[in-house]
């Protein structure tokens, strides 16, 4: 697994009071280690958590699979006008992102910085400015 220990990187804890998202917040957990995951069924569809069915062929068969290191940009948005929750991060990029079957959606709260559709990403967890919620983010792979 990749180590985030470079002094750029740091595991974020959770504001005091913080409601766990358990497939959620476990993925998050498992970005911040280097070791992301993606739920697949048997027939090779694949969802980020939480699951107890694909909702493609209805398999209960699901299990964890290593996410890549990197995936591939396929849509970005930049908002300028955002939602209340997050007021204070605008401007920020909403990405989409490819890794193999599975399609993930983060943020890049710099959106002058964040990565072009095409370009290699790799998941990060970010803080929100706002409201101090852990993200799932982009940066440039």
């Amino acid at each position: 697994p990749m180590e985030l220990n470079d002094g750029k990187h740091q595991i974020v804890e959770p504001p005091e009071g913080y409601d766990r998202d358990d497939g959620y917040d476990d993925l998050l957990e498992a970005i911040e280690v280097g070791e992301g995951f993606y739920l697949s069924c048997e027939n090779g569809h694949g969802y980020l958590p939480p699951r107890r069915v694909c909702p493609d062929c209805g398999s209960t068969a699901i299990e964890e699979t290593p996410l890549a290191e990197s995936g591939e940009g396929v849509t970005r948005t930049v908002v300028h006008v955002p939602s209340p929750q997050f007021a204070d991060d605008a401007p920020y990029a909403t990405l989409v992102a490819e890794f193999g079957p599975v399609r993930v959606t983060g943020i890049v709260l710099d959106a002058e910085a964040a990565p072009d559709v095409g370009d290699p990403v790799r998941p990060v967890v970010e803080t929100s400015e706002t409201r101090e919620d852990r993200l799932l983010a982009f940066e440039r792979a």
